[in-house]
Formats: structure tokens, sequence, C-alpha cells
């Protein structure tokens, strides 16, 4: 199934129970895989959140079977090191320090840490030293906003 099809079907549960879907993960794992759901609140998360939002997507994803096989599901919130995945979410995070793998090299790197400086476009724009760079978001693999401790 298409993360598309995917996000279609999980999304209006989790808007209707009052949260916001982060983002989500299926990964493959030989004949099992597993689905995380992060979500979010203004309030932030809570393990009995989670458990609502799991009770929810189970009866919905039990009665579509939009994943073939055995799987597992799970739903937490993003975290302090939260992936982001839509270029809204960068928007957002504007300022802080970010990790990006990318999934072609770029000046013989793949991975890279830096202040996000914002969205051009379709780009993402890093500042690393003194010098900005820009990423298109399609190379981006994976992006994790980076813990700052006070």
């Amino acid at each position: 199934m298409l993360n598309k099809d995917l996000k279609a079907l999980i999304e209006p549960v989790v808007i209707g129970l009052g949260y916001e879907l982060w983002g989500f993960e299926h990964q493959t794992q030989g004949r099992q895989s597993l689905l995380k759901i992060y979500i979010d609140a203004p309030a932030g998360i809570e393990v009995d959140d989670c458990a609502k939002v799991s009770r929810q997507l189970s009866g919905v994803l039990e009665v579509e079977d939009p994943i073939r096989g055995n799987y597992t599901l799970e739903v937490s919130s993003p975290g302090l090191d939260r992936r982001l995945y839509t270029l809204a979410q960068y928007e957002a995070f504007k300022g802080s320090k970010v990790k990006l793998s990318l999934s072609k090299p770029f000046n013989g790197k793949r991975r890279f840490t830096g202040l996000l400086c914002g969205i051009e476009g379709d780009e993402v724009v890093v500042r690393m030293g003194d010098e900005e760079t820009l990423f298109p978001i399609e190379q981006i693999d994976r992006a994790n906003v980076v813990p700052e401790y006070k």
C-alpha cells in the first residue's frame, strides 16, 4: 500500500480524536512489519493518548486491512528528537539544530548537522559554520531535530 493511501486511512482517525498526525513509518522486517504512528498535540502527548489512538486505529486497520501479513502497530509522541516529515514541519522548527541523512551524497557526504534556517521552495536551508546549504526535500531520507538541553 502506498504511503499516501495509508495516510488517508490514518489521518482522519487521529484528527477525529483531537490529535495531529506528525508522521508515520512502515518498516518491513522479513515476514513481520512495523507501523509506527507519531501523534502530537499542543499540550503534549501522554501514554493514555497513545493507547486511545492505538485502540481506534487498530479497529480501522483491522477492517480496511491495508498491510499484508502480520504487523505490529506502535503509537507514540514524536519526542524531543522528532523526525521532520513535511516542509511545514521544517519551517516550524526554524532555528533548531538538525541532523540530515541524504539519499545521495552531496559534496561527498550523506550526513549533515547544522542550524535549520527555513525553507525556500521545496528546499531545506541549513547553516553549517558560515555557509548556508539548500537540500531538496526529496533527497532527504531522514531529518531529526537535535534536542538542546539547558
